[in-house]
């Protein structure tokens, strides 16, 4: 059992059996070559489902997935390979969509759910069906390697806190970082202070053009967080920063202006998300 009895860092476990999809539709708002050939942070990458995703279907060269919750980095391995079990032998190639589908006679929303349905190139990520992995447990991973940038070999995590300790990947600055949900538990947890030294730690461990990836919560959703527990509801009465005012922190910090990629996900989960980059 995890040592976090109750989830006050947001380290919720089965979190992605409340916001389940094949493709996270956080990741469809950017470029598909957005992550291609980066160096990749997830920061409170919980059971590793994103990290997972964008290590072995968006192209990157090294994805860390880092969580304060060591239970959650346990099962973000077994994730990775779950993740690896499931997709087809190298060499099977993926269908292309028919020639013969008018795509500017369907609406937007509709084609990027039929893109986010269709396997990249090479790489069919469900080409198993995943009731094999539950009865026979998951392949083995092996130990050959034709090239680490490949999945599963790009992707590792680490059970560390990052906003107050290194993690041996930190030595070489990183391409993206990416914050998904997780600025409301920095912020109640740690208070203002804590809340800028994490974006100033986000600022100093990207390259020069590196970008961040932000997905802030809202003011108001900071009410039933506190009521977790009463060092949140103490901490809550001394913030000064509002959600609102993090662009003009993160500019006075070194970031650009800010890039609105759009909102996604349903009712609670009803977020924006944006791009910052490192000027």
């Amino acid at each position: 059992m995890s040592r976090f009895a109750v989830p006050v860092h947001g380290n919720y476990h089965g979190y992605y059996s409340k916001r389940p999809s094949i493709r996270d539709p956080r990741l469809a708002l950017l470029p598909a070559d957005f992550f291609q050939a980066k160096r990749v942070l997830d920061v409170g990458c919980n059971e590793g489902w994103v990290t997972c995703e964008i290590a072995q279907t968006w192209g990157a060269s090294q994805v860390i997935g880092v969580d304060i919750d060591d239970t959650l980095i346990r099962a973000a391995w077994k994730r990775r390979r779950t993740v690896w079990s499931l997709q087809a032998p190298s060499g099977i190639q993926s269908s292309e969509p028919s020639n013969d589908i008018d795509l500017s006679a369907i609406s937007e929303p509709s084609q990027k759910r039929m893109r986010m349905s269709l396997p990249s190139e090479g790489n069919i990520s469900d080409y198993f069906p995943a009731s094999c992995e539950h009865i026979y447990g998951p392949l083995p991973i092996p130990n050959h390697v034709r090239d680490d940038h490949d999945f599963p070999h790009n992707v590792s995590f680490r059970a560390a806190d990052w906003l107050h300790d290194e993690i041996p990947e930190d030595k070489t600055p990183y391409d993206i970082i990416i914050a998904f949900s997780i600025s409301k538990w920095i912020h109640l947890n740690s208070g203002d202070e804590g809340l800028l030294r994490f974006f100033e730690r986000v600022h100093n461990a990207l390259k020069l053009g590196g970008t961040f990836i932000l997905e802030p919560q809202a003011w108001d959703t900071y009410a039933k967080a506190r009521r977790m527990d009463d060092s949140l509801k103490e901490n809550a009465r001394n913030l000064k920063i509002r959600p609102n005012e993090f662009e003009i922190i993160l500019q006075k910090i070194g970031f650009g202006s800010v890039q609105h990629l759009g909102t996604t996900g349903e009712g609670g989960f009803h977020r924006p998300v944006d791009l910052y980059v490192k000027v």
